[in-house]
C-alpha cells in the first residue's frame, strides 16, 4: 500500500466537501461567478451561515474571491478538486475490476442455466 500523508490543503478540501451546502454552492459557482448576496438568498440558512461557508471555501481554494464596490464575487476554482479525483482514481480502479469480475460471474451463470441439457444415454 502506498503511503501518502495529507496535507492541510487536501484535508481542506476534504473538509470542505464534507458538507452539502457548501457542496451546493460549488454546484451553483459552476455556471458562473456570483455575489456573495445573491449566494445567501438561494439557501435557506442565514446570511452569517452562508459567508461562514463562503470562507471554508475560499480556505480551501475551491473559490476564488474578488471585491467589486461592496460585493464579494465568487467564482469556482476546479483545480483542488484534482486532490479529490487522485484520491477517487484508486476506487474507480477497485470498482472496475469488480465490477468486471461480477459481470463475468452473472454472464456465466446464465449461460449455464440456459443453455440446453444434455441428452444422458439411458439402457
Amino acid at each position: 500500500m502506498r503511503s501518502h500523508t495529507v496535507t492541510y490543503q487536501e484535508e481542506a478540501v476534504f473538509a470542505a466537501l464534507a458538507d452539502s451546502t457548501r457542496r451546493a454552492v460549488l454546484d451553483l459557482l459552476r455556471s458562473g461567478s456570483l455575489p456573495a448576496g445573491r449566494i445567501a438568498r438561494i439557501f435557506p440558512v442565514s446570511r452569517p451561515a452562508v459567508s461562514k461557508h463562503l470562507r471554508l471555501l475560499r480556505r480551501a481554494r475551491l473559490v476564488d474571491e474578488r471585491r467589486q464596490g461592496r460585493n464579494r464575487i465568487y467564482r469556482l476554482n476546479p483545480a483542488p478538486l484534482k486532490t479529490v479525483d487522485s484520491w477517487l482514481r484508486q476506487y474507480r480502479t477497485f470498482w472496475e475490476a469488480n465490477l468486471t469480475n461480477l459481470k463475468d460471474f452473472v454472464e456465466t451463470r446464465h449461460r449455464n442455466e440456459t443453455s440446453p441439457p444434455t441428452k444422458k444415454n439411458c439402457k
